[in-house]
């Protein structure tokens, strides 16, 4: 699948972040896109919180605002947040849609995770 570039860097409370340190799938925006429509807020979250069969989990929102710990990443036209302290754990992952037979979800390909259980939300570093 081809990922389009995201901007060059994102810069958020000073921080400088590489485009490759988060990246977003075609698939994933569009889909991003649609439940926003549904949802009426502007913003899609990715973070990582403790727990899960794996030690820590992935959660997404929406939010309708943004934090002074939030970096911003825009691709395919929709802007993700991920907080700074996530993006320790999510650096080079890339956050993807997916739809089989079985069901669609969000999928992140993340290369720190050393262990994920069985349902793909849950992971281990």
């Amino acid at each position: 699948m081809l990922i389009e570039p995201l901007k060059d860097k994102v810069i958020s409370r000073g921080m400088i972040v590489s485009q490759t340190d988060f990246t977003i799938t075609k698939a994933a925006a569009e889909r991003i896109a649609f439940l926003q429509t549904a949802e009426g807020a502007p913003y899609f979250r990715v973070s990582v919180d403790g727990g899960g069969c794996s030690g820590f989990q992935y959660k997404f929102d929406f939010d309708r605002s943004t934090s002074d710990e939030d970096l911003t990443f825009e691709a395919h036209g929709i802007t993700v947040l991920v907080d700074d302290m996530s993006l320790g754990f999510l650096e080079g992952a890339e956050l993807d849609y997916v739809e089989e037979l079985l069901g669609s979800y969000f999928k992140v390909e993340n290369p720190n995770a050393t262990a994920s259980c069985g349902c793909g939300t849950s992971f281990s570093v």
